[in-house]
């Protein structure tokens, strides 16, 4: 079988909401038949700190899918990293995603970020990406929630 591709094209350029949107419904439906997991398995998560003034403190943001609690983004504003926020921030997330089913959680944190944070909570390391800016490394961790 032979492609004709005088007509096909690439395009460059920044973010497509449109793309993203298409190459994740493309990417569902291989995804999901293959982890026996269905859209109905998957699911956002946040976790938000304020203090008296209404100003944010921290705040993590995470995915849930089939009994997985993935977290993307967990962050505490520099005069609030030493009284536990970070800790409560996260239990937290842990805690919610235990009441949604999950018995695992995954994240990853560079090496000039909180690897050694998550590692306190329970977290081990299970490989690195290289190469970060800088010279850093992307450190990916796994937790059992059981």
């Amino acid at each position: 079988m032979t492609h004709d591709h005088s007509e096909a094209g690439l395009s460059v350029g920044h973010q497509d909401r449109d793309l993203a949107e298409r190459l994740s419904r493309g990417l569902d439906a291989v995804n999901f038949p293959a982890t026996g997991t269905t859209a109905a398995d998957q699911g956002s998560l946040s976790v938000k700190a304020v203090d008296e003034a209404g100003e944010l403190i921290g705040g993590l943001t995470a995915w849930t899918w089939g009994g997985l609690l993935g977290i993307d983004m967990l962050w505490v504003r520099e005069d609030s990293r030493h009284g536990g926020w970070g800790s409560r921030l996260l239990r937290a997330a842990e805690e919610e995603a235990r009441r949604r089913g999950c018995d695992r959680a995954c994240v990853s944190s560079f090496t000039f970020q909180a690897p050694e944070f998550y590692q306190r909570h329970g977290y081990v390391e299970t490989g690195r990406t290289l190469g970060i800016p800088g010279g850093a490394e992307d450190v990916h961790m796994y937790k059992p929630l059981t």
